[in-house]
C-alpha cells in the first residue's frame, strides 16, 4: 500500500544490496522507520519484539530469516537451528510454524550448494502468495459489503474492526482491511469503527493505514463496540485471525470474543478474514488446544504515545505494586461466526465444513 505516495510492502527484499527490509512497527503510528534484517538474531528479535506482527507477516518474515541464514551457513545443522530459534519466538500464530515447516521440508531436499538461492526464491514465493491470497479475500469481502450497501441504498456501510488486520499485519492488502480498501476503491461509501485494542493500541496502526488510504473512520475505546451495535451503528464486524481450527474456532487478538458476543446478541453479522495458511487442520477445539501467548505485564501497566512536546514516551497507568495479566489472544467459537472469508470463498462454519473449500489441504 502507499505511504507518502510510495508503494510499500511490510517486508521486502532488495536484490542489489541483498537486504531484507521491514517497516519497524514498534515505531508506528508515531514515526515511519524502515530497518534492515540480516542475522538470525535480527529476525528473532523482529518477531519476538513485534517489529513485525500479524500472523501472515510473521510467517513471511520467518521464511526470509531462513533464507538469510542459508546465505551464511547452508548446512543441515544451521537449517535445524534456524527453525528452532524462530519457532520459539511466538507460540500462537500458526503461520510461523507453517512457513518454517514449508521451508525446512523443501530445503532439506535441496543440495546445500543450492540452498541459499532456493531459500530466497521460496521466501519471495511465500510473500507473493500472501499478497494474492489477501487480494482474493478482499474480493469475497467486497461482495458482502456491496450487498449491504445496496440494502442501505448507498448510505455508508458501518464496519467495526478489532486490532490491526491490515497490510501491516500481512505482506500487503491485509485480511480484514482488504475488503475495506477494495470497497473504497470501487466507490462504495464505508465508515470504519476502529477499536483501540489495548494493551498495545494496535487499532492505531489500522487508523494510520486508513488515513493513508483516505477511508472515513473513527477511533474508539474497546468497550464502545457493544453500544454501537445496540444503537444500530454497526452493519457488520470483520476481524482477522492468528489461528483458526478445522471446526472454525478463531484465535485472534484479546477482546475479539467479546465483540462476537455483542454481535450475536444484536444480530450483527460477524466475519473473520481467513487466509488458508492460518488454518490449523490439526486442531479442532480452539479453547482446549491452542496455546495462548502471555506477554509482559508492562504492556498493560504502561501506555506509549506522543506527549505534548511531540516526544514518544511511556506513561505508567497502574498504581505501584499492581501487576498486569496480559494474555494476547482469546478464542471465538465457531457458533458466534457468520462467515469465514477465505481466498476460496466464504464459509459459514455452522452449516458448512471449512475443509470443503480446501479439498487438497
Amino acid at each position: 500500500m502507499k505511504v507518502n505516495n510510495k508503494h510499500y510492502r511490510s517486508i521486502w527484499y532488495e536484490k542489489d544490496s541483498n537486504t531484507v527490509k521491514i517497516i519497524d512497527q514498534r515505531e508506528l503510528p508515531y514515526s515511519f522507520k524502515v530497518i534492515d534484517l540480516d542475522s538470525l538474531e535480527d529476525f528473532r528479535i523482529a518477531i519476538k519484539d513485534m517489529a513485525v506482527r500479524g500472523a501472515p507477516l510473521i510467517g513471511a518474515t520467518a521464511a526470509f530469516g531462513i533464507a538469510k541464514q542459508m546465505q551464511k551457513d547452508c548446512t543441515d545443522k544451521a537449517l535445524d537451528n534456524a527453525w528452532e530459534v524462530l519457532n520459539a519466538t511466538r507460540p500462537t500464530a500458526i503461520n510461523l510454524r507453517w512457513a518454517l515447516n514449508r521451508c525446512k521440508d523443501y530445503l532439506s531436499q535441496v543440495a546445500t550448494t543450492d540452498r541459499a538461492k532456493k531459500a530466497m526464491e521460496l521466501a519471495l514465493e511465500i510473500s507473493d502468495e500472501d499478497v494474492e491470497i489477501n487480494r482474493k479475500i478482499g474480493e469475497f469481502g467486497l461482495d458482502i459489503i456491496s450487498k449491504i450497501s445496496n440494502q442501505k441504498k448507498g448510505d455508508p456501510v458501518n464496519i467495526l474492526t478489532h486490532c490491526n488486520a491490515g497490510w501491516l499485519a500481512t505482506v500487503d492488502w491485509g485480511t480484514a482491511t482488504s475488503p475495506m480498501y477494495q470497497a473504497y476503491d470501487k466507490g462504495i461509501p464505508v465508515k470504519i469503527w476502529v477499536d483501540e485494542t489495548r494493551p498495545r493500541n494496535q487499532g492505531a496502526l489500522t487508523s494510520w493505514e486508513l488515513n493513508s488510504h483516505g477511508i472515513d473512520h473513527e477511533y474508539i475505546v474497546d468497550n464502545t463496540g457493544g453500544f454501537l451495535m445496540q444503537t444500530g451503528q454497526v452493519d457488520m464486524v470483520i476481524v482477522g485471525t492468528d489461528r483458526t481450527t478445522a471446526k472454525g474456532d478463531v484465535c485472534n487478538k484479546i477482546g475479539t470474543y467479546l465483540k462476537a458476543l455483542a454481535a450475536k446478541d444484536n444480530e450483527v453479522p460477524f466475519y473473520v478474514a481467513l487466509p488458508s495458511p492460518t488454518i490449523d487442520w490439526t486442531v479442532y477445539d480452539g479453547l482446549k488446544e491452542i496455546p495462548i501467548e502471555e506477554r509482559n505485564e508492562e504492556e498493560v501497566s504502561y501506555v506509549k504515545g506522543n506527549d505534548k512536546n511531540n516526544e514518544i514516551n511511556s506513561v505508567k497507568v497502574t498504581p505501584e505494586g499492581t501487576f498486569g495479566f496480559n494474555p494476547a489472544f482469546d478464542i471465538t467459537p465457531s457458533s458466534l461466526i457468520t462467515g469465514l472469508i477465505t481466498e476460496n470463498g466464504v464459509c459459514n462454519p455452522n452449516t458448512q465444513k471449512l475443509e470443503d473449500l480446501f479439498p487438497s489441504k
